[in-house]
């Protein structure tokens, strides 16, 4: 989605009076895809300042039908989760699976933050669902 497509949305949710906004974002900060990541982080700031009770997942790279090309990733991904000053990277910026993904997205929605709160789920509590 583009940043008004994205905006529209939190501000139609919060017009209905939403119980509950999930939200896809993204890993950051991150090396590369600053376009992606700033609109990204724009819904962000936009559920945050429209009050809204909202689970913010951030993956990474979701692996899944056609998009597997990045499990020739995964060797350095493990290298880089064994180097001290590459773990933290590494782990927050990992790849994660389709079903993870969608394990994440419903317990999300079964399990709302309180009212008012924002919930942030990274990669490794993705991985962990």
């Amino acid at each position: 989605m583009d940043l008004p497509s994205i905006l529209a949305s939190v501000e139609a949710a919060r017009r209905a009076g939403a119980q509950h906004l999930v939200y896809v974002s993204v890993a950051h900060p991150a090396p590369v895809m600053h376009a992606y990541i700033e609109v990204r982080s724009a819904g962000e700031r936009a559920i945050a300042e429209a009050g809204l009770t909202a689970t913010i997942l951030r993956p990474w790279y979701v692996l899944g039908p056609g998009h597997r090309w990045p499990y020739l990733l995964v060797p350095f991904y493990a290298i880089a989760r064994l180097m001290p000053s590459k773990r933290e990277s590494a782990e927050r910026l990992g790849l994660v699976t389709l079903r993870q993904m969608v394990s994440a997205l419903v317990r999300a929605v079964e399990n709302p933050p309180a009212s008012g709160e924002i919930r942030i789920i990274d990669v490794p509590k993705i991985r962990g669902s």
